[in-house]
């Protein structure tokens, strides 16, 4: 399991994402923590290979990320669908969700994170 996801080589980047968390993941992560979402267990920043994942359901290979401004750079773009791409090979499914969604529809955010694990579950072998 470790040959892809959080590498040892990865755990300092990790250790200060997690230590320098945006104020939306920190918000998003007091609702995610203590399998609060249909007690499904989530893990901040969590490694595939040299990429990190906001936050990251195991059990139903969901990944959550939280967007800044600065993703929406064109270049930036680009990177974040590289990087989609690349981790979805895993079976990994990634939503987003922008800083805005965070602050002024937090409760949306979660009902979307909630229906997808449910839809998951139903059929847990789609990535």
């Amino acid at each position: 399991m470790t040959k892809h996801y959080n590498k040892t080589t990865e755990k300092i980047k990790r250790k200060s994402l997690r230590n320098n968390a945006t104020e939306a993941e920190r918000k998003l992560w007091q609702h995610l923590k203590g399998k609060q979402v249909e007690g499904v267990r989530f893990r901040r920043q969590y490694s595939v290979d040299s990429y990190v994942v906001d936050f990251y359901a195991p059990a139903c290979k969901l990944g959550t990320e939280i967007d800044g401004d600065s993703h929406f750079l064109p270049e930036a773009i680009e990177y974040d669908r590289e990087r989609t791409n690349y981790i979805s090979q895993f079976g990994i499914k990634i939503i987003r969700f922008n800083n805005d969604d965070i602050f002024h529809n937090l409760q949306g955010v979660l009902l979307r994170i909630k229906k997808i694990i449910l839809q998951m579950k139903k059929t847990p072998n789609l990535p």
